[in-house]
């Protein structure tokens, strides 16, 4: 009988109810106790109780503003031509005026305040005047603050369950406390298994051996659980071996409210997890229907005659930190008496179709900007070990279960994590990759705060056809026509007929076959591709690298299905080249530059031109400016002329501008 992969296949939803039972069951279900600190460490706690004002603020009758305290009465009938002539005496001498600052307690007899610029004394400094000069009556009670003016001794301040901010401490301040009770943390305990695994620090100081994989997941997760109100605490990595993982598990469990078993949650002959639950309590679901995150582990810990939550978080890192966010961050949240988060949303049309399995609840990552009058979501790659995505995304896209995905062009809902401010901010490329790309990213950054760019890799056709159907502010492209041996032209005059847009050169680089170093496999040219030990990977359709390799396939008259690889696709040069440095592929074309980042050997085939095609409205628009400004920056121009295999003597130069009538 062969293993099964998962014991279930549960809905998310399913998965939650049968957690909350257990968790109910358990006593584990309410906020948790407060506990006493002082207000100047209690930012971002959640307060466990109301707080009522002890003190009323102001807790007496307050001046307003610098000036005399005086009798209303006495000022009555002063004008300029017959003044009201007022000594000055101290506080506790009633009558005439008294100097008082802002805040100062008013004088008992007082009943007005007159701002000091509508009087005139007779010495250089109104503190010490001796008598003062009015030429208008005063209201009773001008610029006078009354008691409890503000807050009431007795009024309820603030609500239990809220996360507190800087100006609440300073209102706790004002109504007479030094100390407020706030929620207890949840302790939330993080043990990473696995004995691949090598800590960040062993990896800086002596690399990464083959097998070997750096222990990040527990940083991204303790990470979470500080920022949704938790107390962290990693443990040390805990290698494949069933007793030890028992022993790390039931150590965890005795001084934390929360565990996470990081990996080892599917049915590999290594993944312990469910059998550590399992035996230390109780095992609620093995498996969720949920894309990243199948493999998840619900249940309940007893160690001790202690109930402890315990999650199988996998071990892929998308996984792992949607794994926080979907069942995480929920439960801490509970447990503060805080409502779960809410990301806000927005509609955007979605920029190519989305597939998805049947089954399963999708959680697609996706970049997002302004684009005209609406909002377009390009998708990220969506496998569960791409960290990346998450990084770039701003938001997430979630394709409900026995939906079989979108079509391009819908307008779908997306869950952001970008603020609106940052995503109108957002100048979007999509089209072929290029490093030089990357770095007008980070200029960008530098230079403009509050405008960024963000790129969709597409290949440089799916670039125009986004450009075409509204779905981006400018496109990279290198698009060699086989007919005319010109750049990118003929493809713009074709795909965007009718569009207005100018062509602008990024730089020229460097094309050719990445090898292995060394190139043990004897590789001269694109003729070897044909040989039977000889392993290629491709770019995608539509990708200008592509469309450069079945020109010069032709012209030497070898057959595509010759080669051994020609359908394997990756969608950027340095994913190319990552294939052949780890590999999986012998050759790949791509440019020397993703060559040399990943150590690879080069043979050099072209020179290509790599064009920015932008709108002519967005090339007019000063939103856009700062793109076209990088072109002329000296400091852009050597950052880019320092890639290996570029050329930017023509950057920034106009090769056309089509007004939409050619």
């Amino acid at each position: 009988m062969g293993r099964r992969i998962y014991l279930e296949d549960v809905p998310l939803e399913e998965a939650w109810a049968r957690w909350l039972r257990a968790l109910e069951e358990a006593g584990l279900d309410q906020p948790f106790p407060g506990e006493r600190v002082p207000l100047d460490q209690a930012l971002g706690r959640v307060t466990a109780e109301p707080i009522w004002a002890r003190l009323s603020v102001p807790p007496y009758p307050a001046a307003a503003m610098d000036g005399f305290a005086v009798r209303a009465r006495d000022t009555v009938g002063a004008t300029e031509t017959q003044p009201r002539v007022l000594p000055v005496h101290p506080a506790d001498a009633e009558g005439g005026a008294c100097y008082v600052d802002t805040g100062d307690p008013l004088p008992p007899w007082a009943d007005a305040v007159v701002p000091v610029e509508q009087v005139q004394f007779d010495a250089e400094a109104p503190e010490r005047a001796t008598r003062i000069t009015l030429y208008q009556p005063i209201a009773p009670w001008a610029n006078v603050r009354p008691i409890a003016e503000d807050i009431a001794a007795g009024e309820l301040v603030l609500p239990a369950n809220h996360r507190l901010r800087p100006v609440d401490l300073g209102v706790i301040a004002a109504c007479g406390y030094v100390e407020v009770s706030v929620r207890r943390q949840p302790r939330v305990a993080i043990l990473p298994t696995g004995t691949e695994l090598i800590s960040p620090e062993q990896a800086a100081a002596r690399g990464v051996r083959p097998g070997e994989i750096i222990e990040f997941n527990s940083l991204v997760l303790a990470a979470q659980v500080q920022e949704w109100g938790g107390l962290p605490t990693r443990f040390p990595i805990v290698p494949d071996d069933l007793e030890r993982l028992m022993e790390a598990t039931q150590a965890a469990a005795r001084t934390h409210d929360l565990v996470l078993i990081n990996a080892g949650s599917s049915a590999g002959s290594e993944d312990f997890t469910a059998r550590v639950v399992s035996t230390l309590g109780t095992l609620l679901v093995h498996g969720v229907a949920v894309r990243p995150g199948h493999p998840v582990i619900l249940g309940i810990l007893h160690v001790d005659g202690r109930p402890v939550p315990v999650i199988g978080v996998p071990g892929f890192p998308v996984s792992a930190a949607l794994t926080g966010e979907i069942f995480v961050e929920p439960l801490l949240a509970r447990w503060l008496g805080r409502p779960p988060r809410r990301r806000p949303r927005l509609s955007a049309v979605l920029t190519r179709k989305l597939l998805s399995p049947l089954g399963d609840e999708e959680w697609v990552r996706v970049t997002v900007g302004r684009v005209g009058e609406r909002y377009v979501a390009a998708p990220l790659p969506r496998g569960a070990g791409v960290l990346s995505s998450l990084v770039r995304a701003d938001g997430i896209l979630r394709i409900p279960r026995f939906v079989e995905g979108y079509d391009q062009g819908q307008v779908v809902p997306v869950e952001l994590y970008t603020s609106g401010e940052e995503i109108e901010g957002t100048i979007l490329a999509i089209g072929s990759h290029d490093m030089a790309l990357d770095l007008m990213a980070q200029f960008l950054a530098e230079r403009y705060p509050g405008r960024r760019l963000q790129s969709a890799n597409a290949g440089s056709l799916g670039g125009l056809i986004a450009l075409r159907r509204g779905e981006c502010h400018l496109a990279g492209s290198h698009l060699l026509d086989p007919e005319s041996g010109e750049y990118n032209l003929p493809y713009i005059r074709r795909y965007l007929a009718g569009m207005p847009v100018v062509v602008i050169t990024l730089a020229h680089r460097e094309q050719g076959l990445m090898i292995a170093p060394g190139n043990p496999k004897g590789i001269r040219d694109l003729r070897d591709l044909a040989r039977p030990d000889v392993r290629f990977v491709n770019r995608q359709r539509g990708a200008g690298t592509r469309i450069l390799l079945d020109y010069y396939l032709q012209r030497l008259g070898i057959d595509p299905g010759s080669i051994q690889g020609y359908e394997r696709e990756e969608l950027t040069h340095l994913a190319v080249a990552a294939a052949v440095a780890g590999g999986r592929a012998d050759a790949g074309l791509g440019i020397r530059a993703a060559a040399v980042t990943m150590g690879l050997d080069f043979i050099p085939l072209t020179l290509e031109r790599y064009d920015l095609v932008i709108p002519l409205a967005f090339y007019e628009d000063p939103w856009f400016q700062p793109v076209l400004e990088l072109l002329h920056d000296a400091r852009f121009r050597a950052a880019v002329a320092a890639l290996p295999g570029y050329e930017v003597t023509a950057m920034g130069r106009e090769v056309t501008r089509i007004t939409g009538s050619a």
